[in-house]
């Protein structure tokens, strides 16, 4: 019998090869396997019925773990059987089908990091010790099939041993494309900030003592460089505020060990199963009450982002440090992509750092860290879905009837391919403000396309007209001749949860800071019910719209979103903002001329019914924040304040004709600051309102559209609290509860639900 196999999935990159060799051999069956240019492997084999039969049900069953089998096309040849072994064949450069892809990069394995310990081993100490099943793969294919002389190891010939080890069936490492060892792989260099070498015997464990004495270094790791610091030492930390213009932005930290983020953070199961997980993303943990950081690391919130080492050259940093962490945040100038190249790094990071710690392996492609937080114990959120999970696939329940590619928003950016039930997201681009993050963008997009190898038939963006995405999503579909399609931004949010989570019917609460509604106007506190497979979507309710004093300024400083609604409940707010004068630019000119905007006749200022603009206004009236240095700022360090505290308002939500109003919410919360309310019992109060009103609105739509889902979605869904009490009030109703899992609530999953809604347009 003679059967030529075509298994498409995750599965090259993944030891594959090697796995159908090894399981070929064991059945006594002879052919061939090979990589194909399509991303998918060709099998023939050639034995007896059950021979053939058994290797196929071992093929699945037993599979590499980074394996995912998508489909297998099975076609049974004719004639006599030519093959006397089974061989690995030279790759083919052809390929036909659509829909695999080259896998994430993973962490450095276990069996790894035990030959990297152990001194008789030939790659002790080697910093890029890597084999079949770990190490960098999207990161360094440059082209199709993944074989080393298409991905940025082929600039590193095999050393006789290495070469050895390649070409032997029964080795770990047979097959390897990253296979390297310290005589033939890449090699690792300590520099100053001017470039210039150091002469030092060891160059990452005197990277490591460099940082526990305070300098900061710029890493290079696999998908970008990372700018590192100690934790407890004040004087770097002020560099890096300084330097990177990042007054308060938390910066992540990489633990050496999961011992020793257990003494930093507090974690339950399943944020120990992520930290430790081949993915290893940034996690978000509460802070110990003992807790030693300094405060620069992550001011004024509750939690920090942390990482464990997923390349053998960030274990070896802390090697001979007392240090249980670095600071460890991505290398980027403000609003550009990830450095990723060395020269790039030398001239953008120089005057920032004080060494670098690079090595001569090419980054081919850039990719910053994953970003998930757990809500209560059981419900993971990502933040940012990249390196370790970017660009494999969401499956999805129904087929789209063509290929589209989505654009996303302008902030914190993806690109997503749909192709049948497959939509590939790529990595994190960022903030679409610069011409090299626009740059990053199209090369993203056009080496998923690439990987996927599909072949685009629509193009969706987000409906705002100023949006540089929108622009760049009309010049493509003008130039390829492509269909267009405008998709609402909370439509978008609605539909990539609705897909996700593979429903025909959803309403969805999408909360978020802002979205360009369909009338132009300012939305962010949206209900909307959706429908799988039809075009558009309806909107039965939403926050109430309050005054947006200053338009983008009040989203930058949060008085002039407090004043707009205090102003409405007849609070003096001349007063109040002259008070808080100090927290504005100007002062109390500033203050005397935003009053003025709420008296004047015609007043003139556009209004808005974003989640994220209450929230703001709630931490200004509190003394919270005053003014956002970063995205979402206000909002995080309410919710930070708002886990110290418990709901002494008890508010009911009042809603009118579809409307939660939030005017009472925060008269109520000023009017708590002055009978001398706990500030954390007041803000815990706000999202307790928020979230019984989000929840009564929502059920209220899905009783009317008779159907069972109901969701969270957009940036705002990331807040546990708010999410937590919406899903009691929803669960309480009788109804399913729904957030996402596997694409970011936020903007990093916008991309989704634009190809799900221009899909079927």
């Amino acid at each position: 019998m003679r059967v030529k196999l075509t298994v498409l999935g995750i599965v090259q990159g993944v030891g594959f090869r090697p796995f159908v060799y090894r399981t070929a051999v064991k059945q006594g069956l002879v052919g061939y396997v090979r990589n194909r240019g399509d991303a998918g492997v060709e099998i023939l084999v050639e034995g007896n019925t059950q021979s053939i039969e058994r290797f196929m049900t071992v093929l699945v069953k037993e599979k590499p773990p980074r394996a995912r089998i998508e489909q297998i096309k099975k076609m049974e040849l004719e004639g006599v059987n030519q093959y006397s072994c089974f061989s690995i064949f030279e790759s083919a450069q052809e390929g036909e089908s659509s829909g695999s892809i080259i896998p994430a990069d993973i962490a450095v394995c276990n069996q790894c990091l035990g030959e990297l310990r152990d001194a008789v081993d030939r790659r002790y100490e080697y910093f890029f010790i890597t084999c079949t099943d770990c190490g960098p793969r999207f990161t360094i294919i440059d082209r199709l099939p993944y074989d080393r002389e298409n991905t940025a190891m082929h600039e590193f010939a095999l050393c006789n041993t290495c070469r050895e080890e390649y070409k032997t069936p029964m080795n770990r490492r047979f097959h390897t494309q990253t296979m390297a060892c310290a005589v033939c792989g890449p090699q690792v260099y300590l520099t100053t900030n001017k470039g210039e070498p150091m002469e030092v015997d060891d160059p990452v464990r005197e990277a490591g003592k460099l940082l526990s004495r305070g300098k900061i270094l710029a890493i290079k790791g696999y998908g970008g460089f990372h700018i590192a610091a100690s934790t407890k030492l004040e004087a770097p930390l002020l560099r890096l505020r300084e330097t990177k213009h990042r007054q308060e932005k938390p910066f992540a930290v990489m633990a050496k060990s999961l011992e020793a983020a257990e003494r930093i953070c507090e974690m339950d199961v399943g944020e120990q199963q992520l930290l430790v997980s081949p993915q290893r993303p940034i996690v978000l943990l509460s802070k110990k009450k003992t807790y030693d950081f300094s405060g620069l690391v992550a001011p004024n919130l509750h939690n920090i982002g942390v990482m464990l080492p997923y390349t053998a050259l960030h274990y070896m940093l802390f090697d001979q440090v007392e240090d249980d962490a670095f600071v460890m945040t991505s290398a980027n100038p403000a609003n550009q992509p990830i450095v990723k190249d060395n020269a790039e790094a030398l001239k953008v990071l120089g005057e920032t750092v004080d060494y670098f710690l690079v090595h001569n392996r090419r980054i081919a492609h850039r990719c910053d860290d994953s970003v998930v937080r757990v809500h209560n114990s059981s419900y993971p959120v990502f933040l940012r879905r990249s390196r370790g999970y970017a660009p494999e696939p969401i499956g999805l329940k129904h087929k789209a009837r063509r290929c589209v590619v989505g654009l996303g928003g302008e902030l914190n950016n993806t690109v997503c391919v749909l192709n049948e039930n497959r939509a590939f997201i790529s990595q994190h681009i960022g903030d679409v403000e610069s011409i090299e993050t626009q740059s990053f963008l199209q090369e993203a997009f056009s080496h998923l396309q690439y990987l996927t190898n599909t072949q685009a038939e629509v193009v969706a963006c987000d409906l705002h007209p100023k949006f540089t995405t929108t622009q760049i999503a009309k010049e493509m579909a003008k130039e390829r001749g492509l269909a267009l399609v405008l998709v609402q931004h909370h439509y978008a949010h609605a539909s990539a949860l609705m897909a996700e989570q593979g429903l025909d019917s959803l309403v969805a609460a999408v909360c978020d800071g802002y979205g360009y509604g369909l009338g132009g106007e300012a939305w962010g506190g949206e209900i909307l019910h959706t429908v799988y497979g039809l075009s558009g979507f309806s909107r039965p309710a939403h926050l109430e719209a309050q005054p947006l004093l200053g338009g983008d300024l009040a989203s930058c400083y949060p008085l002039r979103m407090a004043a707009g609604i205090l102003g409405k409940a007849g609070v003096d707010v001349e007063a109040w903002l002259i008070k808080n004068s100090v927290h504005l630019p100007h002062g109390e000119v500033e203050a005397t001329l935003i009053a003025d905007q709420l008296t004047a006749v015609g007043r003139g200022f556009v209004e808005t019914t974003s989640c994220g603009r209450v929230l703001d206004a709630a931490a200004a009236v509190l003394g919270i924040c005053f003014k956002r240095s970063y995205e979402g700022e206000p909002a995080l360090k309410l919710e930070s304040a708002a886990l110290l505290g418990r709901d002494v308002l008890n508010l009911e939500p009042v809603v009118h004709k579809g409307v939660l109003d939030t005017t009472q919410l925060i008269e109520a919360v000023y009017e708590g600051v002055g009978r001398g309310i706990l500030v954390e019992n007041l803000a815990h109060s706000v999202h307790a309102y928020l979230g019984r009103g989000l929840a009564e609105l929502a059920i209220q739509a899905a009783e009317a559209q008779k159907t069972r889902n109901v969701g969270l979605t957009g940036g705002a869904a990331c807040n546990q609290l708010l999410a937590g009490y919406m899903r009691q009030g929803v669960e309480a109703a009788g109804l399913d509860f729904y957030v996402h899992k596997t694409v970011p609530a936020g903007d990093g999953g916008i991309s989704l639900g634009q190809v799900i809604a221009a899909a079927f347009s």
